[in-house]
């Protein structure tokens, strides 16, 4: 069974020389187009454009640009260790603006940030936490799509929204592997297409069968019992079990209820100690005129307004669980994660 290239952040995020290399998925899968960038700045408009998606790997290619900005400091020729710190937060300040509603990339940089040690050059220290988090990362998506695994049956159709991640092809491969017939509708979503580009194209070169449905379908899909169970990720999980992921999914969820399909969320590394509920996420809201063209042709007037709020919140009462690296977690218990062996 092939491989697909999104299944490790090794394969689209990573250093060629002292520049880092992101495969662009905005064009993906009819073209691996690279884009080099060479500053934190590049990085951070790289992030901010779509050209890198999901929580994981955003927060990997954050931590790339904290990397570039300590190189550029030590190639300057600057010795002060104190004014690289300076230097670095401002890198930190510029990056974890960039996405506010994931919890991932900032966790991270803060990780890197608060370690920084002396008989580390500020690089080096940098980049081996990188290749750690990187290791941390694929052992997670593996182990969550493990547990996932134990809750598909042979026959199941499972719809799925955006890019789930790594751990939605985990737990396909896993149950292919385990001779579990299993298929895939995944909604294409609107206006980056990730459900279209990024998941039915990984689930296809996975060899399991996947259709492609418009966002407005999922509901009639359900009412025709096409649809066994739902999965989708999270960009942040709070305390109480509210689920901050793509826009539109709190919309499945209130379908999955009304027609009685178990929802389940992939939750990775469960949930941000400093957010009890929802009212401690931050929505970000896009450029509206990202949701007024489509492949680049504007598909509406010119007096018609946008609106893109990039994330929705899905409350815990319309969950069936939340899958994590640790285990599968009723969403009202989702706190009992930290006391629960890794």
């Amino acid at each position: 069974m092939k491989q697909p290239l999104l299944m490790d952040v090794n394969n689209t995020v990573f250093l060629r020389g002292e520049k880092l290399i992101i495969v662009d998925r905005r064009g993906l899968p009819a073209q691996i187009n690279e884009l080099v960038c060479a500053d934190y700045f590049q990085v951070a408009r790289a992030i901010e454009e779509m050209a890198v998606q999901g929580a994981g790997d955003i927060a990997i290619t954050a931590a790339y640009g904290l990397y570039l900005a300590a190189r550029y400091w030590e190639d300057a020729g600057n010795p002060s260790r104190s004014e690289g710190r300076d230097y670095l937060q401002a890198a930190y300040r510029r990056l974890v603006e960039t996405r506010p509603t994931g919890h991932h990339l900032k966790t991270l940089l803060d990780k890197i940030m608060n370690g920084l040690e002396d008989e580390y050059s500020l690089s080096a220290w940098i980049l081996s936490r990188i290749k750690q988090a990187i290791e941390i990362q694929n052992k997670r998506s593996e182990a969550t799509g493990r547990w996932a695994e134990q809750l598909l049956a042979d026959g199941d159709t499972i719809l799925t929204h955006c890019f789930p991640g790594p751990a939605l092809l985990h737990m396909l491969a896993m149950a292919e592997a385990g001779k579990k017939k299993i298929q895939v509708i995944a909604s294409e979503t609107r206006p980056y297409l990730q459900g279209a580009r990024l998941t039915a194209w990984s689930v296809s070169e996975l060899d399991i069968p996947v259709t492609l449905i418009s966002d407005n379908m999922a509901a009639y899909c359900m009412s025709r019992a096409m649809v066994s169970k739902v999965f989708t990720a999270a960009d942040r999980i709070a305390g109480d079990g509210t689920v901050a992921n793509k826009v539109g999914t709190f919309q499945l969820a209130l379908a999955a209820q009304y027609h009685g399909v178990p929802f389940y969320v992939l939750g990775y590394g469960g949930p941000d100690r400093q957010c009890q509920g929802a009212e401690d996420i931050p929505i970000e809201v896009r450029d509206p005129n990202e949701v007024l063209f489509c492949a680049g042709v504007k598909i509406t007037g010119d007096r018609v307004k946008g609106f893109y709020p990039a994330f929705d919140l899905t409350p815990a009462h319309l969950l069936t669980a939340i899958i994590t690296d640790r285990g599968i977690f009723p969403p009202s218990l989702m706190e009992e994660y930290w006391s629960s062996r890794p």
